[in-house]
């Protein structure tokens, strides 16, 4: 399998000369195993199509019990952002897709950025020089800018004329030892060639008829991405592409890939988090990750407030399903499991001409059944006992211990509050409200 590079199967040819007829895999690399590499420039935050493409290259790899490699191609020096290429670890990590082998990882094929291994580009291009599949260019930046203005300007495709392809030996010595600054240019072949995509499947490019031979290595000594990758590709081992993660990897087929843009539906967000926060809620470790963040949230959100990690847990446990984000939980709609309300008795008596004794029945029911108490039974409790009302239906009796025990006419159900709270301050709650 090839990749879709600029210039097709010109660049494999050229660097056959440049590295050799040898073994497929690199004595840096490995004999046997699929190996992908998902190869971002560290110039600013990892965008989401550059996350899709890690995803489908992990997947890839996994799915096949082989290594998902990241490297970083960061030789477009006056592009990089400060702080970039460790965040781009730091997002491969929190999606749930590590690298392998990586910067911050290493590997058998250290180092993972481009800007620290110019010595090998520099040798293949060496190579590709002496065997004449590249050759020096000493053009002006500002005889490339003519051409440009030039082609645009008769309304053509910009590109480089060829003209130092033509340089006989004895100029370029002269223009080298006169210290001319020179780039070095890959020389493509005429004819468009053929190579195979897994994804578009067999194509063809006739690049040397639409563009000039491009620059491979540049005046500052660092590679342009057309040679580094396809080297580092090499030497790390190029040559095969990239629920639950177990269950996208074990259904993942990239004959099913489709050629299409991605599209993301904004609106299917949270119930995406959604599901993936009820599945963290579900084990044991990750829940109690997410007790320690949720704790960390409310106090500061909540000054001094001091609450027991079991009362979080129990919260996350019967909130699940209903939270798209743990944030959820420090909105106003959640603020009574964390602060007593203020509520007044006026109010509730407004609700009700019997609150006093809906307050007594939900008080002896917390009482009577203090350790077994579960969110069916206790429904099927207060359904029971609330059927002894003579005057308030039932739903005007939940509304009013609702409000008792949170401040609020809507929210959880009411069972779901009182498990929630605990016993003993629903109890407080609901005698300070109505049976005092």
């Amino acid at each position: 399998m090839r990749f879709p590079l600029v210039g097709g199967e010109s660049y494999y040819r050229g660097l056959k000369l440049a590295l050799g007829v040898g073994p497929r895999w690199s004595s840096g690399g490995t004999e046997k195993g699929v190996r992908v590499r998902f190869a971002p420039s560290p110039t600013g935050y990892l965008h989401l199509g550059g996350l899709r493409t890690a995803l489908y290259n992990y997947l890839f790899a996994k799915k096949h019990g082989g290594t998902f490699i990241l490297r970083l191609e960061d030789t477009d020096r006056s592009r990089l952002v400060a702080g970039a290429a460790q965040s781009i670890e730091d997002m491969l990590e929190w999606a749930g897709i590590p690298p392998d082998e990586s910067p911050r990882r290493g590997g058998p094929c250290a180092p993972y950025e481009q800007s620290r291994r110019l010595d090998l580009y520099h040798a293949a291009a060496k190579t590709m020089l002496d065997s004449g599949a590249a050759y020096r260019c000493f053009c002006t930046s500002q005889r490339l800018d003519l051409l440009k203005k030039e082609a645009l300007r008769s309304r053509q495709t910009p590109r480089y004329d060829n003209r130092c392809r033509h340089l006989s030996s004895k100029q370029v010595q002269d223009k080298l030892s006169q210290g001319t600054p020179f780039v070095v240019r890959f020389r493509l072949l005429e004819g468009p060639q053929p190579f195979q995509d897994l994804v578009y499947g067999w194509t063809r490019h006739d690049v040397a008829s639409v563009e000039g031979d491009p620059v491979i290595l540049k005046g500052d000594g660092f590679p342009t991405y057309h040679l580094a990758n396809v080297v580092d590709d090499y030497h790390m081992a190029e040559n095969q592409m990239g629920r639950t993660m177990e269950t996208l990897i074990q259904q993942y087929d990239l004959g099913k890939t489709s050629t299409h843009s991605a599209l993301l539906d904004l609106d299917k967000l949270p119930e995406f988090n959604r599901i993936h926060l009820t599945k963290k809620i579900d084990n044991t470790d990750t829940r109690f990750q997410l007790v320690k963040q949720l704790k960390t949230l409310l106090k500061d959100a909540y000054k001094d407030l001091v609450l027991d990690e079991q009362y979080i847990e129990r919260i996350l446990l019967l909130r699940k399903g209903h939270l798209s984000q743990l944030t959820d939980l420090l909105s106003s709609e959640y603020s009574y499991l964390w602060i007593r309300p203020a509520i007044s008795k006026d109010n509730l008596q407004s609700l009700s001409k019997e609150a006093r004794n809906i307050g007594n029945i939900a008080v002896r029911l917390l009482k009577e059944n203090t350790s077994d108490l579960t969110l069916e039974t206790l429904n099927g409790e207060l359904k029971s006992k609330m059927k002894r009302l003579e005057d308030t239906k039932y739903s005007n009796a939940m509304k009013l211990l609702r409000v008792a025990l949170s401040g609020q006419e809507h929210g959880p159900s009411v069972a779901e509050m009182l498990l929630s709270l605990g016993s003993e301050e629903s109890i407080i709650r609901l005698q300070n409200a109505l049976t005092e």
